[in-house]
């Protein structure tokens, strides 16, 4: 691309969509304002897909983009040879029109996998494939388990005077975040660190920079520290990795990997756990389904991921030419936002009753919450792993467990990038 490219994304007066409060688009396709928040994400959601399977839309600072809301479009365009991942080619990058100090900058140019194409992504994702087998995550199954049971050890003790336990921070977050740290050899010392910055980058708050510059920094620490004293680890693994040709991966490039590693290795889990028992328990009849055995944790957690995704609009990705996608023509260098949360509530795809939670439902089309196509999520595997060793053994040590105030009311993560809750208090029960 050169710097003449022009920005041709959609204008005109912009209607209100945040999480908290939505209003259709305006006449002429103006695009909607897409505002941090989940409160309403579901009805927003209804919304976008209302408006088209590809809506304009403008994120914080002004920045036009579009949202593909639609299961069979949004397959499409994560797998579509057109659609890049470098930054390279995001028009409003390099043109002056993202304003300094964007919160959303680190998505578009993190070095890594993730902002990679090509003949560049098979090479990165082929280095991080040769250590992070499959065989490496059956093997973390008793360490799972394990932690899981102490975990659940401690609820009782971290319960508060009025007896609600807040099961996101005693429960959902630390068994991912230790799983992951344990697995790239960090300090249990930085993991609350890591958790707070991950957070601020996933929020796309003005914070968002100053902590993607620290967690950098912590993280470079990590790997001279595994440089320096190589252990049973991915990141001594990835040091070591190395292909035939003498490729490996850059310091950045290493430094990138275990960024993402950090904050979608323990993020997604961490939301997925939160989202599957706030719907059981919003639906007890739907728990009693799983515990009388007539369905399967596996099926709650595919159920989770579809009807109310970890993710809500993931960015970014670029057209490299101006391309009609479903029915829509999207310009070259527009910046894509995955609407993994509206596309998993999809009728078309998953037919008229696809706002209710169901675990028995048997659906033609597998939900795109890792994703699909060249970059398909290397740690599904971990995340479902996870997900169902800590919820059958949350629900058989506390069958009764239950919200401690209505779901409705659950603050919702400050992010359109990241869905969930910001707590979860609960009753134990029994």
């Amino acid at each position: 691309m050169t710097d003449d490219r022009r920005s041709a994304a959609p204008s005109g007066a912009a209607a209100s969509l945040s999480g908290a409060a939505a209003c259709p688009a305006g006449s002429g396709g103006a695009p909607h304002p897409l505002a941090p928040g989940g409160a309403g994400r579901a009805a927003a959601d209804a919304l976008l897909r209302a408006a088209g399977a590809v809506v304009p839309v403008l994120l914080p600072g002004e920045v036009p983009a579009v949202a593909v809301t639609r299961h069979e479009v949004l397959r499409e365009v994560l797998a579509h040879p057109e659609v890049a991942k470098d930054a390279c080619h995001f028009t409003a990058l390099h043109d002056g029109t993202v304003p300094p100090g964007w919160p959303l900058t680190t998505f578009a140019t993190v070095d890594g996998m993730t902002t990679a194409d090509g003949a560049e992504h098979r090479r990165l994702r082929g280095l991080v494939t040769k250590v992070f087998t499959g065989r490496r995550v059956a093997a973390l199954r008793p360490r799972v388990v394990a932690l899981t049971a102490g975990l659940l050890d401690g609820l009782p003790g971290a319960a508060a005077a009025d007896g609600t336990v807040e099961l996101r921070r005693h429960f959902a977050y630390p068994l991912p975040m230790s799983v992951i740290c344990e697995l790239l050899g960090v300090d249990a010392a930085l993991r609350d660190r890591l958790h707070e910055l991950s957070n601020l980058i996933v929020s796309t708050a003005d914070g968002a920079q100053a902590a993607h510059r620290e967690i950098i920094a912590v993280l470079t620490r990590v790997a001279e520290a595994r440089r320096a004293d190589p252990g049973d680890d991915l990141t001594s693994a990835l040091l070591a990795a190395q292909e035939e040709d003498g490729d490996r991966l850059s310091a950045g490039e290493l430094v990138g990997t275990l960024l993402l590693m950090i904050i979608a290795g323990h993020e997604t889990t961490l939301n997925l756990i939160t989202n599957a028992v706030r719907a059981l328990c919003t639906d007890r009849g739907q728990l009693e389904l799983v515990l009388g055995g007539r369905a399967t944790w596996d099926d709650v957690v595919e159920e989770t991921l579809r009807y109310d995704s970890p993710v809500a609009h993931f960015p970014f990705r670029y057209p490299v030419r101006d391309l009609e996608i479903g029915g829509t023509v999207v310009p070259r260098g527009t910046p894509m936002l995955a609407s993994y949360s509206a596309a998993g509530r999809d009728p078309d795809a998953y037919g008229p009753d696809a706002d209710r939670f169901d675990v028995t439902r048997r659906p033609a089309a597998r939900n795109l919450s890792f994703g699909h196509g060249p970059h398909y999520c290397l740690g599904e595997p971990l995340a479902r792993l996870e997900a169902t060793v800590a919820l059958e053994a949350l629900f058989t040590r506390y069958p009764a467990l239950d919200l401690a105030v209505p779901d409705a009311e659950l603050p919702p993560h400050l992010s359109f990038v990241s869905n969930s809750t910001q707590v979860l208090p609960v009753r134990l029960g029994g």
